[in-house]
């Protein structure tokens, strides 16, 4: 058992929400399940959804729900009038629809649609957040959104491509398997966000 997995996270009784989180645009799909309690705020879902990915956090990121209203971190160089700041909504307030959007890195610009596939009864007994299934990869930051991902996986595929020593290189690994998912490595990190 690692280190992380050793850390207290929440036990609750609460209702608990199963979430489906997909990058959109992504083929094969590239997605999570992650259970949340109900009561979770937005700017904690933020950092499930980091952590469920392995995302590290270094980008902007917004909420968009079915009606349009945007929810993100207010930043002093990009303030919008119209985003409303996520530290203190939760989840449950802002998902009137089937879906929420949430975007991550304005720049490569990841769009994932969350969706609740289940609300489970509260047991006491179960660590939150936690995984619970998923596919895929997650792309590494910075490498030029969904497009820019399918480059990258072309020439990670191919020794013989002219870009391939260098995302090698990039990434700290000859090979790159877009299938692969260590779900303990996704419920390490999980373990580290207190709800």
């Amino acid at each position: 058992m690692t280190m992380a997995t050793k850390t207290t996270r929440k036990r609750t009784a609460t209702t608990i929400l199963q979430l489906r989180i997909e990058l959109r645009g992504t083929k094969p799909k590239i997605w999570r399940r992650v259970l949340v309690p109900q009561t979770i705020t937005l700017r904690k879902l933020h950092s499930v959804i980091r952590a469920a990915f392995g995302w590290s956090g270094g980008h902007l990121h917004e909420f968009i729900a079915g009606d349009g209203e945007r929810f993100g971190s207010p930043d002093p160089m990009y303030d919008d009038a119209e985003a409303v700041s996520s530290d203190n909504v939760r989840l449950t307030t802002v998902l009137r629809s089937s879906t929420l959007s949430y975007v991550y890195d304005f720049g490569d610009y990841w769009d994932h649609r969350i969706t609740v596939d289940k609300t489970l009864a509260g047991d006491p007994l179960l660590e939150l957040p936690f995984c619970v299934g998923g596919a895929g990869a997650t792309p590494p930051e910075d490498c030029g959104g969904v497009s820019g991902y399918e480059d990258f996986v072309r020439a990670m595929a191919d020794p013989d491509h002219p870009e391939h020593a260098h995302l090698a290189e990039w990434i700290g690994a000859d090979t790159w398997d877009p299938a692969a998912l260590d779900s303990i490595e996704v419920n390490d990190r999980l373990a580290l966000i207190k709800l």
